[in-house]
């Protein structure tokens, strides 16, 4: 990483950079590195994610988050960080650094209970003007042919080895990846969750790319639904809340589906969610805030049902959890 950190001394008057780890999630080492006239932020791809289960991913995957978030912020300008350096030998890349007090994680703020609607329907605005900037285009599928990498970082590690904790549902979660993998409509984001999302005073900032491919836009939209369910396991007083902000998402991000028509696509998203729901507790990733086992148990009985009786739409889903115990 030090020919990247080179290229960012050429604007400094002094070459002495000052790295701070920053936590972050399991993919990647990120870093707040100081100059002596600037602050950048760096990151750089693992070969092995940091989880329990073995999950390596090529760290190629770099050039294509560097990609998506220049494609982004051209059709949302400012919906992601300026790229500012990179280093593909070394899977790394420096992007401008945003400051915390005025760019919070929106997961942090959901945690405290700050449930902003307008903040989830600017979410859900930014999403559906990337999807609808992007969408059936040749270039944008040319451009970004990771359909391998997001099987490995995404379908397989979230469905199928999901599939083989739940062997009476194996085929259900098999179909589901096959679909989303033959769906090639948008450029997808991957890992549109509140942990990547900065709630900016022009609206959201999206970070983390990794995961970027063109495909099925049902799976952004669950996924970023499929946390919001979450969060009210985790913070079960502030569950209407939560869906609240759910509803806000959906609405706003439905006023741009023009590709296709939106009880298509609403279909599809409804049938992923609960496969994404128990992924998060028995797939590669679990989420690292459902700890008890009666919690589980609920997230379990729920995402079964669903995923055996498929519903309609993602706002049915929302109603059937309202009144989940």
């Amino acid at each position: 990483m030090s020919g990247l950190l080179r290229n960012l001394a050429t604007a400094s008057t002094h070459f002495r950079a000052v790295a701070h780890p920053l936590p972050g999630g399991v993919s990647s080492d990120i870093y707040r590195v100081e100059l002596a006239d600037a602050t950048y932020c760096v990151k750089r791809a693992l070969p092995k994610l940091k989880v329990a289960a073995d999950w390596r991913v090529p760290v190629s995957r770099n050039r294509y988050e560097i990609a998506w978030m220049r494609v982004a912020a051209g059709i949302v300008p400012g919906a992601a960080p300026r790229i500012l350096a990179e280093d593909e030998d070394a899977g790394a890349f420096a992007m401008e650094w945003l400051p915390p007090d005025r760019y919070p994680v929106w997961k942090e703020q959901l945690a405290r209970g700050v449930l902003d609607p307008a903040s989830a329907a600017r979410v859900g605005d930014v999403l559906g003007r990337i999807h609808a900037g992007t969408a059936d285009r040749e270039d944008m599928a040319v451009r970004f042919p990771t359909g391998d990498l997001f099987h490995a970082i995404r379908l397989e590690p979230y469905l199928l080895a999901t599939g083989q904790r739940h062997p009476d549902l194996a085929t259900r979660l098999a179909e589901l990846a096959q679909a989303t993998a033959a769906t090639r409509r948008v450029l997808v984001h991957g890992d549109f969750s509140p942990k990547n999302l900065l709630i900016g005073p022009d609206g959201p900032v999206v970070l983390d790319a990794e995961c970027a491919w063109f495909g099925d836009p049902a799976f952004d939209l669950a996924f970023v639904l499929n946390h919001l369910l979450l969060k009210g396991v985790w913070k079960p007083h502030w569950r209407g809340g939560y869906l609240h902000l759910y509803e806000r998402l959906v609405h706003a991000y439905r006023r741009h589906v023009a590709w296709e028509p939106w009880a298509r696509l609403d279909a599809r998203t409804a049938a992923l969610l609960p496969g994404l729901l128990l992924g998060r507790v028995d797939g590669k990733s679990p989420a690292e805030y459902v700890t008890a086992d009666a919690d589980k148990d609920a997230i379990r009985g729920f995402a079964r049902a669903h995923l055996t009786t498929p519903v309609a739409g993602v706002l049915e889903i929302a109603d059937h959890w309202r009144f989940a115990q």
